[in-house]
């Protein structure tokens, strides 16, 4: 079922589906909620209440939002602020499992909310601020295809180079890779979406790397081995971990995945998050019941 939530400056669309302890879903620049398409299930079977959502400008939810940079942007703490506010419409707390730019979103809601956050997952996040590794574009050619790829998005602003970043970012596609990029061209391809997919290459992870230090409950890193954002995928995610307050975070790898693990191999993303998420779900349940006695 899908409900709109209604912020201050605009509305959020959302599926909602199960029941049970929540869990929010955040995708990543570019696309839309149906990327998260084949982890909903395994949640839900779980027993989770899954809340999918439409990142602002993007999917379904509004255009046009105010961003806290105070200019055409859509920032980490932007993203931030609307996940506290949807957490707060179905009654939090909730586990916030972000996906590259909402993966430094959900660092920013957990260091600010923290009692709406009970847990973060950040899968391929971009959490750190970013340098530009020269010596591995000609080291790496994951790096440098994905590298030339996202920069010709980002300069000639058209959906052929998006799709062609896409084609490497996912190393191996799902099955309905062709019909979910299909689908994806024609939400980008309605009157404004496009621009607000570009707004989200305003800023950068600044915001969430400050915060890190800030965040106090429970994180899963996962990265795919073969991201082609990263010249080093794993050492990115051990220094997010890191920066993070000792014991509190760990890294999960998913071997040939890409910028999109999820989407690739749901299944083995299941297997570690879902396994993270009753520990977790046990943890509180264990810290209600000592404060009711």
């Amino acid at each position: 079922m899908t409900e709109y939530v209604t912020l201050e400056h605009g509305r959020l669309a959302c599926d909602v589906v199960g029941e049970g302890p929540l869990v929010v879903l955040s995708h990543g620049m570019g696309t839309m909620r149906q990327e998260f398409r084949h982890l909903v299930g395994p949640l839900v079977a779980a027993g989770y209440r899954v809340v999918n959502v439409d990142m602002r400008g993007h999917g379904e939810s509004s255009l046009d939002w105010p961003s806290e940079t105070g200019k055409a942007a859509i920032s980490r703490t932007d993203v931030a602020r609307d996940l506290i506010g949807v957490i707060r419409h179905f009654g939090g707390p909730a586990v916030i499992v972000g996906h590259s730019l909402s993966g430094g979103a959900a660092t920013i809601a957990a260091a600010e909310a923290p009692e709406l956050v009970s847990a973060i997952v950040e899968i391929d996040p971009f959490t750190l601020a970013q340098s530009f590794h020269v010596g591995a574009l000609f080291t790496s050619r994951r790096y440098r295809r994905g590298m030339v790829r996202l920069g010709l998005t980002l300069t000639m602003k058209t959906f052929p180079w998006w799709r062609r970043y896409l084609d490497v970012a996912y190393p191996t596609k799902p099955a309905d890779y062709d019909a979910y990029i299909a689908g994806l061209g024609d939400k980008l391809a309605e009157p404004g979406r496009w621009a607000e997919f570009m707004k989200t290459g305003e800023t950068t992870p600044v915001d969430a790397h400050a915060r890190l230090a800030d965040v106090h409950c429970p994180a899963l890193v996962i990265f795919g081995a073969e991201d082609p954002d990263f010249a080093d995928p794993e050492a990115e995610a051990n220094a997010i971990v890191a920066a993070m307050p000792h014991g509190l975070g760990r890294v999960e790898m998913v071997d040939n995945g890409g910028h999109y693990p999820h989407a690739q191999y749901a299944d083995r993303v299941a297997v570690v998050l879902i396994p993270f998420l009753e520990q977790h779900v046990a943890r509180n349940r264990k810290s209600e019941i000592g404060r009711v006695g």
